[in-house]
């Protein structure tokens, strides 16, 4: 197992631990932002958008760390609406090369976007930014994944 990967595992078992003594998934997407903004380097916005039951569901912002966010993401346009389609991970090199990007803040370089489920449900997704280009890969997409098990166990 590399050294991110190690890493992620052990900030897993740190948020289980800080979650486990209260079963609500908003406290625990909270202390998800908090844990991982402040204890990833590069992380200069970390949150959820949550997707809203229905036929005309919506992605809306749910808890998160960092500068102002988008309220409400236009429906399919950015690498969040990506992700919620693809129903899987999305990374981005560069956030300006992406057709469709939401520009929220016009900081964030590189991105990362992995889907949280409910049970067989698509209940959102993590978005993390980073001023940085190709911030971010495919063992991060793991990483994450792994956390936002947590969420709804």
């Amino acid at each position: 197992m590399s050294k991110k990967l190690e890493k992620y595992a052990r900030l897993r078992e740190q948020i289980r631990q800080l979650t486990d003594p209260v079963y609500n998934p908003l406290s625990t997407m909270s202390t998800i932002c908090a844990v991982l903004h402040h204890k990833m380097p590069g992380f200069f916005w970390t949150g959820f958008y949550v997707l809203s039951p229905g036929p005309d569901s919506r992605l809306l912002v749910g808890p998160y760390q960092g500068p102002l966010a988008c309220l409400e993401l236009p429906r399919d346009k950015g690498v969040c609406w990506a992700s919620v389609k693809r129903r899987g991970p999305v990374i981005v090199d560069d956030v300006h090369q992406f057709p469709g990007h939401i520009a929220c803040n016009s900081q964030s370089r590189s991105e990362v976007v992995v889907p949280f489920w409910r049970g067989f449900e698509l209940g959102g997704v993590l978005d993390v930014d980073s001023r940085e280009l190709a911030h971010f890969d495919e063992e991060d997409a793991r990483g994450l994944a792994t956390i936002l098990q947590l969420i709804y166990p």
